[in-house]
């Protein structure tokens, strides 16, 4: 009898990842999910740090249509202690004729406080010479910008951010009108034009 060899084949293909394929999966996926998370971080900061500005802006430029529908002044109180401000109007009780100061809240507008980081980075306002020479406006923690009913306003520039992402709003002396910019309040040029000082 005739010995038959046999031959064995062993298979020699893997049927799965070892510990250190593994490792580096896990790995490359906590990476790519850190990477994506700081980016998501970062524009959300931004988007905040714009909506705050967005609400500041849509609040001067109502400020102002409130001042010319009313026939009366209307300011726009910065509290930069508490991150947040409301615009204030003055109502003339009927029978005493006293005149009140009062917060306004309607379907257009609520005081609103800032969330998060961001806050009022700079302010910068104007004083006028006109019929409010006989208050002080403070320029620190609190300030106040006034729209008149002619239209006017006082000259401000307001920088919100939060110390990474900055947005300004200017409003124009002469036409009470509010500006937004993506930018530092260091890089806007006021628009006020100076009748006195020699044009080159």
């Amino acid at each position: 009898m005739k010995s038959e060899k046999r031959k064995v084949k062993i298979k020699n293909g893997r049927s799965g990842f070892t510990i250190v394929e593994m490792l580096l999966v896990v790995g490359l996926i906590v990476l790519l999910v850190g990477a994506a998370g700081g980016i998501y971080t970062g524009t959300y900061k931004k988007a905040l740090v714009r909506k705050s500005a967005s609400d500041f802006f849509l609040a001067a430029k109502y400020a102002r249509v409130l001042a010319i529908e009313r026939a009366g002044r209307c300011r726009l109180k910065l509290d930069a202690a508490n991150n947040g401000f409301t615009l204030i109007i003055d109502e003339v009780d009927k029978k005493t004729e006293e005149t009140e100061q009062l917060a306004v809240r309607d379907i257009y507008f609520k005081p609103v406080k800032f969330s998060e980081d961001v806050k009022f980075e700079d302010i910068q306002i104007r004083s006028t010479d006109s019929t409010d020479s006989g208050e002080e406006f403070e320029t620190g923690r609190q300030s106040i910008i006034t729209f008149q009913p002619d239209g006017t306003a006082q000259e401000a520039v307001v920088q919100i951010g939060d110390g990474k992402n900055h947005y300004t709003v200017c409003v124009s002396a002469g036409s009470g009108k509010a500006k937004i910019y993506s930018e530092p309040a260091k890089n806007i040029k006021s628009d006020t034009i100076d009748l006195d000082e020699e044009q080159g």
